[in-house]
């Protein structure tokens, strides 16, 4: 029984990793017609080039992916960060999105904001 009090001491000692990457905060702003501009914050714990958030998406809640922003360089000392993508057109069918984000190691799977569209 001595293992379980050194196995937890040794697993609460140890680095904690980066894990998904979250969406935080999503920001709409309608422009002319039928486009919008997505201020997306975003929340990992990036480690450097090996690990970071790569990237965010938005996709309609039937599965189809509208537009990626892809992330050049890990935000170590900024966290969150947002980032904008710009003058994004989507069809008036669509009236809700889902914007999530993706890192290097994980892919998506982290927290998603849904959000409807201000038209």
């Amino acid at each position: 029984m001595r293992a379980w009090p050194a196995a937890l001491v040794a697993l609460l000692a140890a680095p904690a990793w980066a894990g998904e990457a979250d969406v935080l905060e999503v920001n709409v702003i309608p422009s002319a017609g039928n486009s919008f501009t997505f201020e997306v914050t975003v929340q990992h714990a990036d480690e450097g080039w090996d690990h970071y958030a790569d990237a965010f998406e938005i996709v309609a809640l039937e599965g189809e992916v509208l537009a990626v922003r892809t992330l050049y360089h890990p935000h170590v000392n900024e966290q969150p960060f947002t980032r904008s993508l710009n003058n994004l057109s989507i069809p008036y069918s669509i009236d809700r999105v889902v914007v999530r984000a993706r890192d290097s190691q994980h892919g998506y799977g982290g927290a998603e904001i849904e959000v409807e569209l201000p038209r």
